[in-house]
Formats: C-alpha cells, structure tokens, sequence
C-alpha cells in the first residue's frame, strides 16, 4: 500500500496546468463598498508582451485600431496600480472577437466570435489567469466585462438574394420640377445593418417584397469573421434579425433589434440561448477565480433573462465556492426609474449609476448648476433600487452598491469640455470617492487625460510614462488612501446638511455637504462645486446643521495635513468656508488616523 500512497501524494502535489485545468477558487471580498474599481481596457493599458502585437498599429492618431496592450502589461504594471490605491480592476472582454470591420478594429472586446476562447491579441488562458493570481497577491480584485446582447457582426441579410452583401442608395435629395424643388430624401440601406423591421427584416426588389430575408453566414477568416463558436450559436434561430435599432424610446427595438454597427442581436427569449450563454458566463467564472462581472448593454435584454441569469450566477458561484460574486450593469440611459428596474427580482446586484453621472458630475461638478439635484436625486434612489440583498449574493442591497463614476469609455472623458478643467475634476473626484455606493474611475483620468467622444477618449495609458507624480494623480492617490482608511466613508449612513438652488453670488451658492457616519468613526465632507469664489456652509446668518456635539473640533483628514480647524456651536451649527472647487473631508480631530498604505 505504501507505494499507492506515495503515488497519491504526488499526484496530490502535482502543479496545476495553467492551460488545462482551472484555478483554484479563492475569496478576496468582505464588503463591496470597500472596494474602488479602476476601469482598464486592456489594449490601451500596457503592452508586456510584444510577440502578441500583430496587426497593431502604432500611430497616436489613429486611435481606432489595436495599440498593443495585454495581460502581462497588466502584470507589469500592477505596482501603478498599488500606488494610485485602487482596490479592483474592470477588465474588458476576454473572448475571441471579428478582427476589424469597416477598418475598426476589435480592441475593445464587444465583437464577440468565440465565446470560450481568449483574445490572442490579450495573451492566452495561462496568462490572464496569472495576472488574477497577481493582482489578488496584492489584493486586487479582478471583474471581467461581459456581453450577452450580441455577436459581432458574422452575418448579413441578403435583402435582394444575390448571395453578396449590398449597399443600396435611393433619392437623391431634391428635384426640381416645373420651377419647385422638391425634397426627395436620401436612404442607405446596409444588407449588413438594415433599418429595424418588427416582422423581422423583409427581402425585396423594385418589383417589391419577397417575404423574410434570408442571413447568410460569412466565411472571412483574413479578419476572423466567421460563424460563431460555440458551434450551436452558429443558428439562424437563436437571433433576433429584426435589423438595427432606429428609435430608442420604443422598448421592443431597444431589446430585439441589432446593436448599430451591425452588432448581431441574440434572441435571449429563447431557452436555448439562455441556457448556453449561461453556460458560458459560468465557466468564465470557474476557469479564472474572478471576482465579478461588468455586463454590458443590459438594456438591450428582455427582464426575464436577468431574472434566470442572475439566480444562476449566484448559484454557480456558491457551488464553486465563491463568494461575494459581484454583477454590475450598464444600462447607458438618464432615466433612473428604468436603471433601478433591473436590480428588482432577483437581477442584478448593481448598476452603473449614469443618472448620477449626467445629473451631478456633468451638470453640477462640470456645468454649474445647483446641488440640490443631487439630493433630490439621492431621494429617487430610494425608490428606484432594490432595498433589500439578492439571495444568495452581496450582503447588502443594489441601493448600497450602486457604481458610482465621473466618466468611461462609452462618453466623453470630463476634462474634454469641462470650462472648470482639472480644478473642477478634483472636486468632482472629492464627491466620488466620499459618497456612498462602489467608486470606479477610468483609467487616464489619474492622468489628466482629455479625449473625446470614442475612440479619442480611449487613449493609450503609457502616453503617461506612468508617472506618479503628477498633481491629479497624487490628488486621486490621495483620496483614495483616506477613503480606505475612514470606515464611515465606506460603510457609513449618509445624510445631506447643506444643499442650495443658489448659482450665483450667495455666501453658499455651489455648497454641498454631507455627513458619513458608521460606529467606528463619522465625517463631514464639504465641497465647493464651482469655481467662482470662497463659499460657506451658512446663508443670511444660519449656519449649517450637523450631529455634532456642540464643542467639537472638526480637523481635515483631507487635504492631508491641512491646520485649518472648525468648531462645531451651540445648537450643534458649524460654518465651513470652502475655496473655489475645494473639497474638505472633516472628522473629530480626535479622530485623525495615518492613512492605510
């Protein structure tokens, strides 16, 4: 028996196949709140590993192709990470994608292909799964973007049956006629992009319709625009082929029609289709111990598949032994009402919070305009969210884990147009990294970078040599530290005490003040949104408002090592004087921490 013994043993003790065989499942969270993600797109990151840059082109300008980052990049530069005190990374899609369409090119990941392979632009299955061993070393999370709305664009609709993608033009814009000019409009019909038809799109020629037009799958491997893997997505039936949404207040578009740009829409009413993109979102999850998902383009999905996915998530995760299994949702509207809808019943664990990004960051921190929409805002949450903890996943309820962010991929970075520029994204930063929910900066925003709308706002990181002296990044670095260290910023209540529908020149036009409060400590943050001149926490000789005791002296824990010192009064009134888009973090002086490292 001996030798059986020894044989178990080393086969026990046997390393694990980084290519074969799937990680061990390890937990890395208590408290999502804790957590500040940092948003990568990993082409745009770092580039570790040059013997993956093919088709790359390395041109500033030319924004819209590969640039050549990857996962060992990530690797490389995990200690930037640990320096800007980020706590979690978003990574962007994982899958095999079509290589380029129409001269664009796939760096992005939402063009899926195949759904069970990795992106060889990125590096392969061995590596991503050490860039999660590393990252989690240091304790980083990991969260993979997802998408379960479309493929990339791996077939078209032969509208006129030739067996060859058209393009058709009609009308020619205007006519004269008999002294008149007459408008006689312009329409360019795609076979690969055709306008949405609710009966599913309809063949025709000048003689008129022919019935349901056929798709024709393509064969174009040059640009890996091939059917799609698994092979059983390779199915005319598991898509919608009502063609590309044209009007995005009608809800039936906005969920069965084609993504523009010929992105191919999944019918995910369909079982079939539900099962298997299950299936494979669950492996993601056992082959790579990460922490989480980003899903996008969640408003493009029918309820009832988030109400089937989202158990089953939760469920896969518990059977695998991972705990605290984030999912978080893009659902890119300023309607907050249809946001909070997909964290009831059982959906989703959180959401991109966009009506806060349009209602505060853009149109308070940047345009000026009067905070008390943000506490109106914070009221609808209330309302609008799920209150209470999904079975079986977070332990708090999507209300506490709302995703909070000044700017992404999908708009315009801030500093593009904001009149205030890097004094106004500090400010904006104050609020995003003191206000309750789940922080998530985009990467270049540390950086001060200022691009437009895509792909100018998808800028190259190391354009930045990294630095880590840079005002704005030790301004990020910095706030960051104290959010970790003050627990009330984190986990505390949050109560508003000053807010103003004043925008001109009142003593406290552009104030907003809140306080955090947790049984291990309490904050008062204080902001000046705008940059017009000194602002105070009083208006015609009353003071603000807090829980305070009267006698209390309130110190800055940031800035960090400011002497300024306020005193809470009678009647527990405080008056804080703030500079143009100054940001205060105040706690009991007695209650001053160093900073977590």
């Amino acid at each position: 028996m001996r030798p059986l013994l020894v044989i178990s043993l080393l086969s026990a003790c046997a390393p694990v196949d980084p290519f074969t065989e799937p990680p061990p499942i390890t937990n890395h969270v208590d408290d999502w709140r804790d957590e500040i993600i940092y948003q990568i797109l990993v082409d745009r990151f770092a580039n570790g590993d040059r013997n993956n840059d093919y088709n790359v082109t390395l041109n500033d300008n030319v924004l819209a192709r590969y640039q050549g980052g990857d996962y060992q990049g990530v690797i490389d530069r995990a200690d930037y990470l640990e320096a800007l005190g980020v706590t979690a990374v978003w990574v962007s899609p994982i899958v095999v994608n079509v290589e380029e369409d129409a001269g664009i090119s796939s760096y992005h990941g939402y063009w899926a292909q195949d759904f069970k392979n990795v992106n060889p632009h990125f590096g392969d299955i061995a590596v991503f799964r050490r860039m999660v061993d590393e990252l989690h070393e240091r304790d980083i999370k990991v969260i993979l973007d997802i998408v379960t709305n479309h493929v990339g664009q791996l077939f078209y609709y032969d509208i006129n049956r030739n067996g060859r993608p058209d393009t058709t033009i009609f009308g020619s814009g205007s006519q004269f006629d008999e002294g008149e000019f007459w408008q006689d409009p312009i329409e360019v019909i795609s076979e690969w992009d055709p306008p949405y038809d609710p009966r599913g799109v309809q063949g025709w020629t000048s003689l008129g319709e022919s019935g349901p037009a056929p798709i024709e799958w393509v064969y174009m491997p040059e640009i890996n625009r091939i059917p799609p893997s698994p092979p059983e997505f390779h199915n005319d039936d598991w898509y919608n082929r009502r063609g590309r949404v044209t009007d995005w207040n009608v809800a039936e578009q906005v969920e069965r029609g084609d993504f523009p740009g010929g992105l191919k829409d999944l019918d995910t009413t369909n079982p079939e289709v539900r099962d298997a993109l299950i299936d494979v979102f669950q492996f993601w999850m056992t082959q790579t111990n990460i922490d989480g998902f980003r899903i996008d383009t969640v408003k493009h999905v029918d309820h009832a598949f988030w109400q089937q996915f989202g158990p089953a998530m939760r469920q896969h995760a518990a059977d695998i032994g991972k705990e605290q299994f984030l999912m978080f949702g893009e659902i890119f509207d300023g309607d907050d009402q249809r946001i909070g809808s997909y964290t009831f019943d059982e959906e989703l664990d959180s959401a991109f919070w966009f009506s806060q990004k349009f209602q505060v960051f853009d149109d308070i921190f940047k345009w000026g305009r009067s905070t008390d929409r943000v506490e109106a805002l914070f009221a609808s949450r209330e309302v609008h969210y799920a209150s209470r903890p999904h079975p079986g996943g977070l332990n708090i309820s999507p209300q506490e884990a709302l995703v909070t962010f000044i700017d992404n991929h999908d708009v315009e970075r801030f500093l593009f147009d904001a009149p205030g520029g890097h004094e106004a994204l500090k400010a904006a930063l104050v609020f995003l990294l003191t206000e309750d929910g789940i922080p998530c900066i985009y990467y270049g925003t540390e950086q001060g970078f200022d691009g437009g709308n895509d792909p100018a706002n998808r800028e190259p990181l190391w354009w930045s040599d990294f630095s880590t002296e840079g005002e704005l990044f030790r301004h990020t670095a910095t706030l960051n530290r104290v959010r970790r260290s003050y627990p009330a910023l984190t986990r505390g209540s949050l109560a508003f005490r000053w807010t103003s529908d004043r925008v001109d020149d009142q003593e406290d036009a552009h104030i907003l003040a809140f306080e955090r409060e947790h049984a291990d400590g309490h904050a008062l943050v204080v902001i000046n949104t705008a940059g017009r001149g000194t602002a105070h926490t009083q208006y015609q000789g009353t003071a603000m408002s807090v829980s305070f005791e009267p006698g209390t002296v309130l110190a800055p824990a940031f800035p960090v090592g400011d002497e300024r010192r306020f005193t809470v009064r009678e009647q527990r009134r405080v008056r804080v004087e703030v500079g143009p888009y100054e940001g205060l973090v105040l706690v009991p002086e007695q209650e001053l921490r160093p900073l977590i490292d």
